[in-house]
């Protein structure tokens, strides 16, 4: 994939969320052994510990539903400050921390593509596609934002750091989403955001979809970052997560989607967002996020040595 050093960034914001308990993901990646496996693939791993946000602005906006935004901002400027520095050291991987870290993490990282006049790319996993603005947002957790701040959308002059690079819409392919609002909805058309839904997957298969992303990436001598929301993953696999929505990508499916982009050697960034710890079962969830970023890595099924997986019917 890369034989650049792999760095880690933990990111343990949980305010952009609607619940408590994301700011102890990055303490479960690393419990889960994120950096022994990477260690083990043979990368160079350099953690950094936890970015911490940047001194608050008193900010307030119209829309009276928004909560936490000067937290936001100030962890979007801390985060895009660390994602651009990280970038030129190495391969930075962001563990998180819920979604809105990714408006801080891809801007970062398109502002440094931008400065080596390389496209920029990016594949949302997940089954939302964070497209809200400030105005448009009803439950006013900025975790539904950060896709919509990115790629420069109106609303945010003002409020959040000005962008260096806005990412272009049609540079961005959404995979697995299956829980879209009407101004979403609505917003992903005008722009051009290619969406593939989970009908789009049952319809298609996953290999031919994420093909066609990766041709053009690669086509584009392009940049591109993955950003890996544990939701979209079905809950049944991975409950530890306060958005969960039925019908997400099964283990088979998140397995192939990370073999497939290994195989491309495309990917120069990561996100590990959503994990919330308080609503696992045992470190399930995080365990199963540290076994697909190994297969995203280059661990095969051959590699694996053989283990005895054993299930305990529950009681009552």
């Amino acid at each position: 994939m890369t034989s650049k050093p792999c760095i880690v960034l933990g990111v343990p914001v949980q305010v952009g969320a609607g619940r408590l308990g994301c700011d102890m993901g990055p303490s479960a990646f690393r419990t889960a052994g994120l950096l022994t496996e990477l260690q083990n693939l043979g990368y160079v791993v350099e953690d950094r510990g936890n970015i911490v946000p940047k001194p608050l602005r008193d900010l307030q906006h119209p829309n009276t539903a928004i909560k936490a935004l000067s937290e936001i901002v100030a962890w979007t400027e801390a985060i895009a400050e660390a994602a651009y520095q990280a970038s030129g050291d190495g391969m930075p991987i962001f563990i998180g921390g819920d979604h809105s870290l990714s408006a801080g993490s891809m801007t970062g990282l398109a502002r440094r593509a931008a400065e080596e006049d390389r496209e920029f790319f990016v594949l949302w996993l997940d089954s939302h596609p964070d497209f809200h603005t400030l105005g448009t947002t009803t439950s006013g957790n900025l975790h539904g934002v950060p896709m919509a701040y990115a790629t420069g959308l109106d609303g945010f002059a003002g409020y959040f750091p000005t962008l260096a690079a806005p990412i272009k819409p049609q540079n961005v392919c959404m995979t697995g989403i299956r829980s879209v609002d009407p101004a979403e909805r609505s917003a992903l058309q005008s722009a051009g955001v290619t969406v593939h839904d989970m009908r789009s997957i049952d319809e298609n298969g996953v290999v031919s979809l994420l093909d066609a992303f990766l041709q053009r990436v690669a086509a584009a001598d392009g940049v591109l970052h993955v950003s890996l929301d544990v939701d979209f993953l079905d809950p049944v696999i991975a409950p530890g997560v306060g958005t969960t929505v039925p019908g997400g990508a099964t283990f088979r499916e998140a397995h192939l989607v990370m073999e497939i982009l290994h195989d491309s050697d495309l990917v120069g960034s990561l996100d590990l967002v959503e994990l919330n710890p308080f609503l696992d079962e045992r470190g399930r969830t995080a365990l199963l996020v540290v076994d697909r970023v190994a297969s995203l890595m280059g661990r095969r099924v051959l590699d694996r040595p053989t283990q005895s997986y054993r299930y305990t019917p529950k009681i009552g």
